[in-house]
């Protein structure tokens, strides 16, 4: 897929580990995708283990977007989106029945009070990079330079060096 630079794009990281007004983690995932302004792409959605203290296990995906709104006024849009599906603020790392965080966004880095784009730990998760990479390998972290292909071989790399006791 390749990026238009005439149109605004947003890649949008989606997750759910819990049951919501639409059904199980899938079925939110699913129901908001279908929410989401101009969706161009859409990942493969994936079950991983919870970052954090949280027990229940996720289901993530990646879309693209194509929408005119400015990062801050697409996360207005995503928060709306979230407290419709029922989601409420509380603990950090808590189960939740939907999360929506703008992940890249075709102009570059953005930064303003409660947003950063890129987002901050995106390249440090797989579950974010995996499946973004599926649909956008070529979009370059405009912090790095690197492709999403790249950052997420460089993610999955294993030292090979054998530790020593």
């Amino acid at each position: 897929m390749t990026i238009s630079t005439t149109s605004p794009h947003y890649a949008i990281a989606i997750g759910s580990n819990r049951r919501g007004r639409h059904g199980g983690p899938r079925a939110e995932v699913t129901a908001a995708i279908a929410a989401l302004p101009g969706v161009i792409a859409v990942s493969r959605l994936i079950e991983t283990t919870p970052v954090g203290p949280s027990s229940r296990r996720f289901v993530n995906a990646v879309v693209v977007v194509a929408c005119t709104d400015s990062p801050p006024e697409l996360l207005r849009r995503l928060k709306t989106i979230e407290r419709d599906f029922g989601r409420r603020r509380g603990r950090r790392w808590a189960a939740r029945v939907i999360d929506l965080d703008i992940v890249l966004w075709s102009g570059g880095a953005w930064r303003s009070p409660g947003l950063r784009v890129p987002h901050l730990a995106y390249a440090d998760r797989d579950f974010v990079l995996g499946p973004l990479a599926t649909i956008a390998p070529r979009w370059r972290d405009p912090s790095s330079g690197r492709t999403i292909r790249q950052l997420a071989s460089r993610l999955r790399k294993v030292d090979p060096t054998p530790i020593r006791s």
